[in-house]
């Protein structure tokens, strides 16, 4: 009975058709018997007849198994999503046919959900590579993917430098408080938010940074701000009197020692005033107007007053994207700073990477002390300084969609380098004004 059991088609089919011949070659043997023909032609029909049944058999079951070998080659191409492979009928008509059309109709429909899937996802990643905001993709083995343009921001390199290059190499871990940075530094800086989404099959996770510290700045700026509003209020008032009565008190003095006196103390009034004044500009918002500026003809303008520091230009692009006179202030006041600090030279460096230009400005001066404090108004470890110029540069480079970062070199080269990084224009906003 073993034999006769049956677990799939092939073999239900082999036993029915191998039962069913072995009924026709008995029925043939008793025929001849009965008609007393002789044993030998007996085993010659018998042989001839069980070849007939033989081709018989494995013509049926061809011929059956035909439509669902094409339908498992067809399945097969719709798993690879190769939905222009279509299984054709062995059969015009029936329910083999009509079983091939309803295979062709659901290729055809897959076909169709795949290519709205492919317009969508090509729509989100376009998306996302043109978003300000660092965004990371890594696969199930944590492996990078795809970046966009801000990931400039993070690494200071294009993310297809780092294409298949895990979380841990890029300084990102994954743990039960989510996403988060090795560096504490950056840690402080970028808060993460984390997805997950499946694409071909594979889950993804979609990490997007970002950048709290402007956040933070402006908090803070507008603390100053308030504070500086209130003293400046204050310290008007009691400016104003006081210059006023010692200028006329000065023109009716007839002692040249008081005259001085009331002259210093006009002087400084004029100054305290002066600074209340240059204060309230920090935070303030600009009017930026952007042209194609020569790095030529900006360095010249800005270095005309340093005497006894040699400048030297070194660029790889002639022009870049930015407001004209408020550039110059800022080669103005990272010079100044520079020779204050000692500097016999200073190296400008200009560079496009991707869609960033890269301004870089080397001195070999002693360096800052503390870093921490470079950006924090009203703090400056120069006797005269007054904590305003970095400040100011920063939030111009800010309002022109910039980055401005500060760092001591090492010990052999000395000084310090500041990098600006400034988006490249789009078609649109560009024009051909150089200047």
């Amino acid at each position: 009975m073993a034999l006769l059991k049956t677990n799939s088609l092939e073999r239900f089919m082999e036993v029915k058709l191998i039962l069913l011949c072995t009924v026709v070659l008995l029925l043939t043997g008793c025929v001849l018997w009965l008609l007393t023909i002789k044993w030998q032609w007996i085993l010659v029909v018998e042989l001839l007849v069980f070849t007939l049944c033989f081709w018989y058999v494995l013509s049926i079951k061809q011929q059956v198994m035909r439509p669902y070998t094409r339908a498992l080659l067809h399945l097969d191409a719709i798993i690879q999503e190769d939905y222009n492979q279509f299984g054709k009928s062995a059969f015009p008509q029936g329910k083999v046919k009509e079983f091939h059309q309803q295979l062709k109709v659901l290729s055809e429909k897959l076909q169709t959900q795949k290519s709205h899937y492919d317009q969508q996802a090509f729509l989100v990643y376009q998306l996302i590579s043109q978003l300000d905001t660092p965004v990371l993709v890594f696969n199930e083995k944590q492996q990078l993917t795809l970046g966009n343009e801000a990931f400039y921001h993070l690494f200071k390199q294009p993310w297809q430098m780092f294409r298949h290059a895990s979380a841990d190499l890029l300084g990102l871990h994954s743990g039960d408080d989510g996403w988060q940075f090795i560096d504490q530094a950056k840690q402080n800086r970028w808060q993460i938010r984390h997805s997950e989404f499946i694409d071909d099959g594979e889950n993804h996770q979609l990490l997007v940074f970002i950048d709290i510290e402007p956040a933070l700045r402006e908090s803070q700026l507008n603390a100053w701000q308030q504070i500086i509003r209130v003293l400046g209020h204050e310290i008007r008032n009691s400016l104003t009197p006081v210059s006023s009565m010692a200028e006329t008190l000065a023109d009716k003095a007839t002692n040249e020692r008081d005259k001085m006196v009331l002259g210093v103390i006009t002087e400084r009034c004029q100054h305290l005033q002066s600074f209340v004044n240059r204060y309230a500009s920090i935070s303030q918002q600009l009017q930026i107007h952007c042209q194609w500026l020569s790095i030529k003809h900006v360095i010249k303008s800005a270095s005309g007053v340093f005497n006894g520091v040699n400048i030297i230009l070194d660029t790889s692009v002639d022009e870049f994207w930015a407001d004209g006179e408020f550039f110059e202030q800022i080669f103005i006041n990272l010079f100044k700073n520079a020779q204050e600090a000692g500097a016999t030279d200073i190296r400008v460096t200009l560079a496009l990477q991707e869609q960033y230009y890269i301004m870089e400005v080397i001195d070999n001066g002693h360096g800052f002390i503390n870093l921490s404090n470079l950006f924090v108004p009203l703090y400056s470890t120069k006797p005269q300084g007054q904590g305003i110029g970095l400040s100011f540069c920063r939030n111009i480079i800010e309002q022109h969609h910039g980055v401005m970062e500060l760092n001591n070199n090492d010990n052999e080269k000395k000084g310090v380098t500041v990098m600006v990084v400034l988006p490249k224009p789009s078609k649109n906003e560009s024009c051909r004004e150089v200047r």
